[in-house]
């Protein structure tokens, strides 16, 4: 005997047991429609993206237009993850409405399944999107961000990293009258302002070997490299020892920092290693901490999202108001949007834990659509 179904189109349930086929039917067609809503807001994303990279590419040598398209193509990935929880906001919004208009809702109720066990489904697949965004789209895009960056350096005015840390210690790289200077120091003290075991391998122009100097230590000062006990060694000569030796530079312990890599070339999986190697060198790591917490937050604020959308388009298009609702739903989205990156600047530049300041947003949005569905349910 086949099972028989509403006339809204939803399977008829059995009263007492939990809604399997119900929970089911909602997030196919949730996963469906956030599906859609991603793609186009990744259209409109690319189109702005490919008109941008073609502007900062044009009448440079050797840059042509698939350069440009390349380089938006590259940069889509690193877009997507900061459109996701617009994307969820809208998609469970399209859900929950398109359910309200067809009376599924209101079936569904009758059957005695509540609203709880409606929003369910929505947010585990929240849920797994996050999760999935964190681990699996973070490390993609960090990779093509990575190469994006390369293009850009190549192509464009914009500076690569001249700097990287490891657990092999630092490299740093400057250019000093067009002069290459390549320094390895294995060990980093005062945020790199001093340098222990230090190699530096200098070029005349940038590619033509000059000179090998090892130091025990090197002091940066008023422009300059202090290199104490410095052994050097040149092409076509004999190495000799200097107890003291200096080379003109216009890094400072600041523009090192700043030179390395942004946190969102770093994979999600390689942060954690990063920020240790990064703090053992003397180095802060507030900026890589707030985007490995951000990451980590993910799943928690695209699952608020969803609750925070059934609380604006849950209403009955029948009482009156809910397309005032959905805009005031989708304009609440982006209000919260601005406060996060408030948020988030706060934890970087003030005593605050980044920590916190992560996890903020994500918090407060959860609360306020919690609240929102409490009210709306039983208030």
């Amino acid at each position: 005997m086949s099972r028989r179904a509403d006339p809204a189109g939803l399977p008829a349930m059995q009263p007492g047991r939990f809604p399997v086929t119900l929970t089911g039917y909602i997030a196919r067609r949730f996963a469906a429609r956030f599906a859609v809503v991603t793609a186009g807001l990744l259209a409109v994303i690319a189109l702005v993206t490919a008109v941008e990279m073609l502007d900062q590419v044009a009448g440079k040598k050797h840059a042509s237009v698939l350069v440009g398209l390349e380089m938006a193509l590259l940069k889509l990935p690193e877009l997507a993850q900061e459109i996701m929880p617009f994307a969820v906001l809208f998609a469970a919004m399209a859900l929950f409405w398109r359910m309200t208009r067809a009376s599924e809702l209101v079936v569904a109720r009758a059957a005695g399944v509540s609203m709880w066990q409606i929003q369910l489904p929505v947010v585990l697949v929240a849920l797994g999107i996050g999760a999935l965004t964190a681990t699996a789209l973070n490390p993609l895009s960090a990779v093509l961000l990575e190469r994006h960056e390369r293009l850009a350096a190549r192509y464009t005015t914009h500076q690569p990293a001249a700097s990287a840390i490891d657990a092999q210690g630092l490299w740093l790289r400057q250019v000093t009258d067009g002069n290459v200077a390549v320094i390895h120091a294995r060990d980093v003290r005062d945020r790199g302002a001093v340098l222990r075991d230090v190699t530096i391998y200098r070029y005349s122009g940038r590619t033509t070997f000059a000179a090998r100097i090892d130091a025990e230590r090197a002091e940066l000062a008023g422009g300059r490299w202090v290199l104490h006990d410095a052994q050097v060694a040149r092409p076509g000569e004999r190495t000799h020892r200097v107890a003291r030796r200096e080379i003109t530079t216009s890094l400072t312990p600041r523009e090192i920092y700043n030179s390395f890599a942004p946190p969102e070339t770093v994979s999600f999986w390689a942060l954690p290693e990063f920020i240790r190697t990064l703090e053992n060198a003397g180095f802060t790591a507030e900026p890589q901490k707030l985007h490995y917490h951000r990451l980590l937050s993910m799943p928690v604020l695209l699952a608020a999202m969803t609750l925070l959308a059934a609380a604006f388009s849950l209403r009955s298009h029948r009482h009156g108001g809910a397309p005032v609702l959905i805009v005031a739903g989708v304009l609440t989205g982006f209000a919260l949007h601005v406060l996060s990156n408030l948020v988030f600047a706060i934890g970087l530049s003030s005593p605050l834990p980044v920590a916190l300041a992560a996890w903020a947003p994500a918090a407060m949005t959860l609360l306020l659509g919690v609240a929102a569905l409490l009210h709306q349910e039983d208030g």
